[in-house]
């Protein structure tokens, strides 16, 4: 293969997450010219990233013209294309711009036939209440092409970039980050939660950084966590965030691309999830002696850098978009983990250090 194209027209996370395929085509073909295909927005844990030569952004809705335009641009102008996502438009792309594909399938969905018409190899998702994660599904696109290699599921951050003077001058050893926006409610540990949890690592002695996107909502609750003595870092690129993390002794946050990306830059971490499914979707560490591998349930468990936190209920993981499955739904299991139990796990960990 000497052009290799990987679609994924997912969220921020779902993209670093694609990093270990990206790599491992690296490996089975360190002369191939790899390219990315996402959405505008989405794709800025790439930039920098040595093993991608291009990055492909698209409009969420690219209308007639824009599609025409597309596949006037990528017919079959790649080797290999590797479809990392289930949706029909992700499959169309492959079938236009890859001479052979290799892609994700939905589990028991009535679009399969066509997909597996377009591919010359398949890999079933095991749904969010599957026990295979989302990494090892997305290496095994390149099953029939590993020949026995054994591939290196890796995470790779964007490259650190220096942290703006003010930020910079302000960090004191051993400071610990604290993200808590959440892009969708059902993800959100509450507010007050993470208030308590600052204050607490505050009064333990720790100094606590605070993350946040640019959004009003992101900036409105950074600010109001910052008012007790944390620091707000502001809006930072991706590349700042990964230096920061690199710098902190311990990272907590939740369900959310950014702890993601600390697992990826070995950061120890408290992830806080709820109805999120851990065997497909927790936080991928950096760093393991032994193969990766999350329960479904546990009120705490660790894999080499990463412990995650979930709630003592019968229902936990359900795999859906909280209680009433939609992005905008209530979440009872979060708000059941305590700051209590989150700030004594961090303290553990730090004191461990």
């Amino acid at each position: 293969m000497r052009s290799v194209l990987v679609v994924v027209t997912r969220q921020i996370g779902d993209v670093l997450l694609t990093t270990p395929l990206i790599h491992a085509a690296k490996q089975l073909w360190p002369e191939a010219a790899v390219d990315v295909l996402g959405f505008q927005g989405t794709l800025g844990m790439l930039r920098g990233n040595a093993e991608v030569r291009e990055i492909i952004e698209t409009p969420p809705r690219l209308g007639f013209g824009g599609t025409l335009a597309l596949a006037h641009r990528l017919w079959k102008r790649y080797d290999l294309a590797l479809v990392a996502d289930v949706g029909d438009r992700a499959h169309i792309i492959g079938a236009i711009a890859g001479r052979v594909r290799s892609g994700v399938l939905p589990a028991d969905n009535p679009s399969n036939w066509w997909k597996k018409r377009l591919l010359a190899h398949a890999v079933e998702a095991a749904g969010d209440l599957g026990e295979v994660h989302v990494v090892q599904e997305k290496l095994a696109l390149l099953e029939p092409w590993r020949n026995g290699m054994r591939f290196e599921a890796k995470l790779v951050p964007p490259p650190g970039k220096p942290l703006p003077p003010e930020l910079a001058g302000r960090l004191q050893p051993r400071y610990v980050v604290v993200h808590a926006p959440s892009m969708w409610p059902y993800k959100q540990w509450p507010p007050a939660h993470f208030a308590a949890l600052v204050r607490r690592l505050l009064e333990a002695g720790r100094q606590v950084v605070l993350t946040g996107g640019p959004s009003k909502e992101d900036r409105e609750l950074v600010a109001s966590l910052a008012t007790g003595g944390a620091i707000d870092a502001g809006v930072l690129d991706f590349g700042q965030l990964a230096s920061l993390l690199q710098g902190a002794a311990l990272y907590v946050g939740p369900d959310t691309s950014i702890s993601h990306l600390a697992a990826a830059c070995g950061t120890p971490m408290v992830a806080i999830f709820g109805p999120t499914n851990p065997q497909r979707w927790a936080p991928w560490p950096a760093q393991t002696e032994s193969p990766v591998r999350f329960v479904r349930r546990a009120d705490a468990q660790t894999v080499g850098s990463v412990t995650l936190l979930q709630a003592d209920l019968p229902c936990v993981p359900c795999g859906k978009a909280g209680c009433d499955d939609h992005r905008f739904s209530r979440t009872e299991c979060l708000p059941a983990i305590t700051p209590e139990r989150v700030a004594n796990e961090a303290l553990r960990i730090l004191a461990a250090a």
